[in-house]
Order: C-alpha cells, then sequence, then structure tokens
C-alpha cells in the first residue's frame, strides 16, 4: 500500500511533482511532524548567477520554509574548485578563488528572493563548504572519511558509470566530488542539525554516500529526497532558450526576457510548470493547464507573470506583460525589450542591418541572420525584412528601430 504523508511539506512535494525518490519517506514524515527539519541543498559556484534549471530546487527550499522547516542554502567554495562529474561528458573548467567568489556574491542575489534569512528556528542561512573544506588536512582526511567509501560502489553510480561507458577521461580530481559531498552533509549535520540533504535525481548516488557516512561517522540517521530531472515536453533540457542559459539575475536576463522565456512555454508543459514554478492552488494549476486553443495562451501569460513576479517583484512582471502587450497587439517598441545602443563611434558611417541582427542578440552569427533574412523570420520596425544587404545609415538610427527575428523575439536598437 502507498505510504500517504503527514507532514504539508511531503504533501507539497507530491501533490506539485516535485519527488523523485526518497531514502525513507515514513522516516522523514516522522521527523516532519515532530519539529523544525533543517534541510539543504548544494549550488556550485561555476557562473556569477544560477540559471532557470536550478529554479525547481530553489523552490523546493521555498516551500519547505512555507511549511515550517529551515532551508539551508550551501554554496559550494570548496567543492566548486573540484567540479562535480555528474552526467557531464568533459571535466569543468577550474576557477580561481577570487572567481568563486564573485560568482557566490552573485548567487545570493538571485535567494533573497525566495527565503528569507535570518536567526529564527524557520529562517534560511547561507553557507559556504570552504569553511570545512578549505583547511582538510589530507591525510587524515584519508584516514578518517576516505575508509568508509567503497570504490567499487562508487564506480557503479550512474553518474560516474556513464562517463567510463563512453570512454570518456574522468580525472582523480572529479572522482573525490562525491566523498567532498557526502563530508558536506555530515558536517551541516554536525554544524546545523541538518536532517535532509535535497537534489535532482542526479544528485541520488551522492546524497545516498552522505547519508551512508553519516550513519558511520556520528551513528546518526538522516534523510535525502530527490525531484525529477527536469526536460520541456520536446525533450530540452530545462534552462535554456534559443538565446542559451535563462539566467535568474536581472543583469544578465532582463526581467521582461524573463518573462517572454515562461510565456513561450508549449502548450503540454503549462500546467506542469504552473505547479513547479508559481504558488498558485494545485486544482487552479490543473484548470488553466486543461485550457485549450487560444485560451492555453492566457494560462501562460499567468505563469510568466507568476514566475517573474516570485524572481522580479509583481511590478517588473506587470511591466513585461505590458511590453508584450505593446509589442503584439499594438504593434508598438515597448521600453522593456532588449535593447543595442551604439555610440557615434561605434556607427561611422554605418552598419550593416546582419551586423545589428547579430549584435542585438536575435542570432549567434551573420550566417544565422543571412538565413533568417532569406527564409522570411526577419522583420525591420516590423515591415518584413528581404534585403540581406541593406546598409543603416546614422540618419536611418535616428529613430529607435525594432528588429524582430520569427513572432516571438524583438530588440531594439538606438544611437546611445
Amino acid at each position: 500500500m502507498a505510504y500517504h504523508p503527514k507532514s504539508e511539506f511531503l504533501n507539497v512535494m507530491v501533490a506539485r511533482g516535485f519527488m523523485a525518490d526518497c531514502t525513507d519517506l515514513q522516516g522523514l514524515d516522522e521527523a516532519l511532524v515532530a519539529g523544525v527539519v533543517p534541510a539543504y541543498i548544494g549550488f556550485d559556484a561555476t557562473a556569477t548567477s544560477l540559471h532557470v534549471g536550478s529554479l525547481i530546487q530553489i523552490m523546493m527550499l521555498r516551500w519547505l520554509q512555507k511549511t515550517g522547516h529551515k532551508p539551508i542554502v550551501l554554496m559550494g567554495g570548496g567543492t566548486t574548485k573540484v567540479g562535480d562529474p555528474s552526467f557531464r561528458a568533459d571535466e569543468r573548467p577550474l576557477l580561481t578563488a577570487e572567481q568563486i567568489d564573485s560568482n557566490i556574491d552573485g548567487i545570493k542575489q538571485v535567494f533573497s528572493h525566495y527565503v528569507s534569512f535570518g536567526d529564527a528556528a524557520s529562517d534560511a542561512v547561507m553557507v559556504n563548504n570552504a569553511e570545512w573544506l578549505d583547511g582538510l588536512n589530507y591525510l587524515e582526511f584519508l584516514r578518517d572519511v576516505g575508509r568508509h567509501f567503497s570504490v567499487n560502489r562508487m564506480l557503479s553510480f550512474e553518474s560516474v558509470k556513464s562517463r567510463l561507458d563512453r570512454e570518456q577521461s574522468l580525472s582523480f580530481l572529479e572522482f573525490n566530488y562525491m566523498i567532498l559531498q557526502a563530508y558536506d552533509f555530515m558536517e551541516l549535520h554536525r554544524r546545523y542539525g541538518c536532517l535532509m540533504q535535497m537534489g535532482g535525481s542526479d544528485q541520488w548516488g551522492n546524497i545516498v554516500n552522505g547519508i551512508d557516512l553519516t550513519r558511520r561517522i556520528l551513528d546518526d540517521q538522516v534523510f535525502g529526497l530527490t525531484s525529477p530531472l527536469l526536460t520541456t515536453s520536446d525533450g530540452k533540457k530545462m534552462g535554456k532558450s534559443q538565446d542559451g542559459a535563462v539566467w535568474l539575475n536581472a543583469d544578465l536576463v532582463s526581467p521582461y526576457q524573463f518573462w517572454q522565456f515562461w510565456r513561450n512555454t508549449t502548450d503540454a508543459d503549462v500546467g506542469r510548470f504552473l505547479k513547479l514554478y508559481t504558488e498558485l492552488s494545485v486544482e487552479e494549476c490543473e484548470r488553466l493547464g486543461a485550457l485549450e486553443g487560444q485560451e492555453i495562451n492566457d494560462a501562460k501569460i499567468v505563469l510568466a507573470g507568476e514566475v517573474t513576479a516570485l524572481l522580479h517583484g509583481r511590478e517588473a512582471a506587470e511591466a513585461a506583460e505590458a511590453t508584450a502587450r505593446e509589442v503584439f497587439e499594438k504593434g508598438g517598441t515597448g521600453d522593456d525589450l532588449p535593447t543595442l545602443s551604439l555610440s557615434a563611434d561605434e556607427l561611422g558611417e554605418g552598419i550593416s542591418i546582419v551586423q545589428l541582427i547579430v549584435r542585438s542578440g536575435l542570432a549567434k552569427s551573420g550566417k544565422d541572420a543571412k538565413r533568417l533574412i532569406a527564409e522570411g523570420g526577419a522583420k525591420l520596425n516590423d515591415a518584413d525584412l528581404n534585403d540581406a544587404g541593406l546598409f543603416m545609415t546614422p540618419g536611418d538610427l535616428a529613430e529607435p528601430i525594432k528588429l524582430s527575428a520569427g513572432k516571438k523575439r524583438h530588440a531594439l536598437v538606438k544611437l546611445a
């Protein structure tokens, strides 16, 4: 018989589609009912921002706090120096300590929108694993921690096995990552009373290692919970758009661009994404997700608005929607559109339309821009653009111009 959770947190996880596996569902449920459960998710500082692919984990931490428990945001200041090999085809480039610290500063900005930090029982804390990893004595670590790990078992984990099966190199540095992550869980339990690690289902092996290590060394029980690895209904990895990663920091992806990403969700994904990325009731998410025809577009606008409001604030979400309506329904330019500003020196005597399309981010290369024009997908001020040899002079740019790639992607070009 299936187990029915009593705790609010696990009920939310199941009902909204966050849960893939749990190491001990009943034991975790009892702990969640008994009192405040501190739980963590780790984020490596490989870039100055997290992207949409991390949003499912961030929402799990948000729901943890909303249901009365304590989120621990673990920044991998130490583990980023090694690099997680999970399901990667190659080794991550190594970053300097300065780059890692700078990345952590950028990532911190995101979390303040989703969880509240402080000193109360269910207030979130942000911790950097460099605190305990940077000072490790290698020989002591091998003796006290390394002896609890079986290489045979480590080789059987899917994240390692998939690399070896493809005969792709896995460095000893990366192989150590899972030991360090297991050690993180034990240290967080020792220092902060952390009872649970959460993560994507690709982290299952690492989480189980941490549970085993904590039991072997401290003789304590801790728990693991994973979320499904999310792909869109057409099989694409979540967090990527036509223009690359959809970052969560506004200086990398504007609120309008972020809103537009969600507005472009495939019909089949709307209901699922509403449950995962908004706080609308499950019933409302299912109602909106079941809409068809023109009405599903209204559901996508609700999705875009709710997700953008959580990250950038309600005002930014409403401004993004207003810009979209102006651009799509009224043929306007919209103040919040991605904008390319050219100085007089940059412009010189003029610039080709192909260069403008590339520099405004609507195409990745001149070849892509020319193909876009040849296939009839480009517009200039809402009129079809058919001439790839068009040359724009300073006079042509006296007023801002609007470039479009297809029906959904637009940019402004103006003189600075």
